[in-house]
């Protein structure tokens, strides 16, 4: 045996033959499962329907954890069962059954099995999330659970199921958990106009959502992040796959909107492994990959095996390996281990088992080109990548020499239409300029990385409601802009006509930031900050002026991130008044002793609303104006 990352996995010996980036084979895969499996198995109830794993409880409270501990965790046997083709040595599915039983036989009741009821999201809503998880798991071991169950379990099951299609789900991806529940309900004989109406309002929802390029928008806002594959593309694809008769009209619609997204999506992985860390529910860790792995079982991707396999376990062999498996066996909440600061207060000690999804790479069967097929290397791998994703305003590029792949965000906002600007909402999972997979943003109390903020009266605003204004790429180069109203969490909310324009260029290792900061009143500042990097980092975070800015300096965030303890920040400080010009340079990188950002610019040149920056290594220039907006390259 190779040394395994946590004693409780029990992990193979790596395979360097078939995977020479990860050393993980499918049995790696099995063994993870089983392992986490058993560790939380410990913490079940005597009649095995809640699984109460220890920690500070969400805000639905400890009954509900319980419940998604059971949920979550039976979505990894489930996909581990139905891979093996029934074959269940260690018994997952019996255990499985018994608690179906004992947590519908009174559902509601305060007793030590019970199962909480599903009401609406805004009352008791957490219960409709793990419903789908419930339905789903029974769907897959339909042979060897659902159909041996007692009638009366069976009945009881469903009736508890039917909550969710009788309650109002929350206005984004959680229209999807009916509408799983009700797939399993027809699939085992028991639909009806009910299930119907669940199942069409779902899909009429996530047309209204669809952007193009392979992204759904998270509700009715400009909300893009990993439940696009965790949620939005699982849900339906799954769904199509498992279903008697393919649907195929569906199958083809939402398995080409997958293949599409899987092109832009196979770069927000790192060379280490590791997703992007952006939006919120981080804590799923590897869940991350689902829709990597989804498009392999399923046929819709454009990726070769070799190179999903890679993406997904390089992710899942980076987790591993990075403390995730605390000293009990159990996924903690965070990232790497433990992490409060950067948590959502609807994660209880049982959430981080939505990582359960990316085990949906297990209905590939032993035989499966995922499996055999020898690692290929990911697309950040081969060379330098820029890609402009302009349906959701991102703008991805990535680094060969360090595997750092880097996000800067000028689309993705999590701000529902009918919500106001509030700074008292800041949100750091979607506000900030940028996201990569060695960084995260600091906690909202500490000092911001990646923002630009304008100080009124010495009050720093917040960046909210994100407008796009177009995206684009060359060769070896790209660029996306937005512009933003700053709000501010005392004094004047919102200052009339004030508005921030921004456009980021990327370009190998660096990020030319320019902002058009318009309507600012008299005495006020401006801040743009960097990445946030800890002191024992093998990381190189730098600012450099090139217009506008006149001070440097950098600022301390002790809560750190979810990748360090406590992280500095570089800061560029400036007078503004009405509207100016600023452009910057900016740089995350692990090369070794860097060359300064200084050096990377020959020229720079503003004339009214065109910034003009030549570059030191090849001569090329870089235009960008702003009346109206043109990005130029070459």
């Amino acid at each position: 045996m190779s040394p395994s990352p946590h004693p409780a996995l029990r992990l193979p010996e790596e395979d360097r033959g078939l995977s020479p980036y990860t050393g993980y084979a499918r049995a790696h895969w099995e063994a993870a499962a089983d392992g986490l499996l058993d560790a939380a198995w410990r913490w079940a109830t005597p009649g095995r329907a809640l699984l109460d794993l220890p920690g500070r409880p969400s805000r639905s409270g400890v009954r509900s954890d319980g419940l998604e501990g059971y949920a979550r965790t039976f979505l990894a046997a489930a996909f581990r069962v139905a891979g093996a083709g029934g074959e269940d040595p260690h018994g997952w599915l019996e255990r499985y059954a018994a608690g179906l039983a004992s947590g519908t036989r009174a559902p509601g009741r305060d007793d030590t099995e019970s199962w909480p009821l599903i009401l609406d999201h805004h009352v008791q809503g957490q219960p409709m999330v793990e419903s789908a998880s419930v339905a789903l798991g029974l769907r897959l071991t339909r042979p060897w659970l659902w159909d041996r169950l007692d009638p009366a379990v069976q009945d009881r099951a469903e009736e508890w199921l039917r909550g969710a299609l009788r309650h109002v789900p929350a206005a984004n991806n959680w229209y999807l958990f009916p509408f799983t529940v009700a797939g399993f309900l027809e699939s085992v004989g028991r639909g009806d106009a009910e299930t119907a109406r669940a199942r069409e309002r779902a899909l009429e929802l996530l047309e209204t959502w669809y952007r193009g390029q392979g992204w759904y928008a998270d509700g009715d806002g400009r909300a893009f992040d990993h439940y696009n594959g965790w949620a939005l593309h699982a849900y339906p694809v799954l769904d199509a796959h498992l279903a008697d008769d393919r649907r195929a009209a569906n199958e083809d619609r939402y398995g080409s909107r997958l293949r599409e997204h899987l092109a832009g999506f196979a770069h927000f992985f790192g060379g280490d492994g590791a997703p992007l860390y952006f939006g919120r529910s981080m804590t799923y860790r590897f869940a991350a990959g689902t829709a990597v792995a989804l498009g392999a079982v399923t046929g819709h991707t454009p990726l070769a095996p070799g190179v999903s396999r890679r993406l997904l376990s390089g992710s899942l062999r980076y987790f591993l390996h990075r403390g995730a498996v605390g000293e009990d066996g159990l996924l903690s909440l965070g990232w790497h281990g433990p992490h409060e600061a950067t948590l959502q207060r609807y994660s209880g000690p049982a959430s981080p088992y939505w990582a359960s999804k990316a085990f949906v790479s297990l209905l590939a069967p032993a035989d499966h080109p995922l499996w055999t097929a020898p690692e290929e290397s990911a697309p950040g791998e081969a060379a330098d990548q820029v890609l402009a994703l302009p349906a959701p305003g991102l703008l991805v590029h990535s680094t060969r020499a360090d595997g750092i792949v880097r996000l800067h965000n000028h689309g993705s906002d999590h701000v529902a239409p009918h919500q106001g600007e509030s700074a008292a909402e800041e949100d750091p999972l979607y506000g900030r300029q940028a996201y990569s997979t060695r960084t995260g943003p600091t906690a909202p109390a500490n000092a911001p990385d990646n923002h630009l903020c304008v100080e009124v009266a010495g009050v720093p605003s917040v960046r909210r409601r994100i407008h796009p204004l177009g995206a684009g790429h060359g060769d070896g180069w790209g660029w996306a802009a937005s512009w933003h109203r700053p709000v501010f969490a005392s004094g004047a909310r919102m200052v009339p006509a004030l508005r921030v324009e921004s456009v980021t260029v990327a370009r190998g290792r660096y990020e030319l930031r320019v902002h058009r900061v318009i309507g600012a009143p008299p005495g006020s500042r401006v801040a743009q900050s960097g990445w946030a990097t800890g002191p024992d980092e093998p990381l190189v975070s730098a600012l450099h002026g090139l217009h506008g800015w006149t001070d440097l300096e950098e600022r301390r965030a002790p809560q750190g991130t979810a990748f360090t303890r406590t992280a500095g920040v570089p800061r560029l400080t400036a007078a503004v008044e009405g509207t100016a010009l600023f452009a910057a340079l900016a740089t995350l990188t692990a090369t070794p002793e860097p060359a300064p950002l200084p050096t990377a610019v020959t020229r720079v040149s503003v004339d009214g609303a065109v910034v003009e920056v030549r570059w030191a290594d090849d001569g090329s220039t870089t235009r960008i104006g702003f009346e109206p907006l043109t990005v130029e390259h070459g």
